[in-house]
């Protein structure tokens, strides 16, 4: 690996659009992946060398800090830098009536949806430079009937990438919050069980659309 190779980190990279846009990614890029599916990180490792790419696994849990703290020291100690990172990791918490919101699910989802993205933003901001690209993925449930805890937390995650986004405009990184079309995920089957899904964008076609938006 030379130090021209470009290293993209994908956060939440073991299924949906993580694993399709760490795939879609692969071979031009050295890919960083980080999930707490081990199996799933594997899976995408085989299909990563299978199309003549290289992966780095990194099964992590990106709510623990110090887990955070070693992935991107890490990182630095091995490139140096990123050229890319998306991050896609998320938690949904079943879906209820704002006042049945249960206090280990809120937990969970603001540690996981807002509390990690504001530590890893301050330690992925120097490996990115001002050259880099960060990308977020919106998903805008923030009000809707039985969404209080995954669309605020969302919605919180969303609120720190569009202010890093208008801080670095002159400075760089380049920071991109980008909304995915409706995709036959897990995740969405969670939200829409009755849904025909085969009206859905596949996660590879999303995200060869999403990464064609970065130029």
């Amino acid at each position: 690996m030379t130090d021209q190779t470009k290293i993209a980190l994908v956060t939440g990279a073991s299924r949906g659009l993580g694993a399709a846009l760490a795939e879609a990614l692969a071979p031009e890029y050295h890919i960083v992946a980080v999930a707490r599916t081990t199996g799933g990180l594997e899976d995408l490792d085989d299909r990563i060398k299978a199309k003549g790419g290289a992966a780095t696994l990194a099964p992590m849990d990106i709510a623990d800090p110090n887990a955070m703290a070693t992935l991107c020291r890490g990182i630095h100690d091995r490139w140096g830098k990123l050229d890319l990172w998306l991050h896609t990791a998320i938690h949904t918490a079943p879906l209820t009536p704002a006042n049945f919101i249960d206090p280990k699910d809120w937990q969970k989802s603001v540690d996981v949806n807002a509390s990690a993205t504001s530590v890893l933003i301050p330690y992925v901001a120097p490996l990115l430079g001002e050259a880099g690209q960060a990308v977020f993925f919106d998903d805008p449930r923030a009000g809707e009937k039985f969404c209080a805890t995954y669309g605020a937390t969302k919605a919180a995650q969303i609120a720190m990438a569009r202010s890093w986004a208008a801080e670095t405009v002159r400075t760089g990184p380049k920071v991109h919050v980008l909304q995915p079309q409706p995709i036959a995920t897990a995740l969405r089957a969670r939200f829409f069980p009755g849904e025909d899904r085969s009206k859905l964008a596949s996660p590879s076609d999303e995200a060869a659309r999403l990464l064609s938006m970065l130029g």
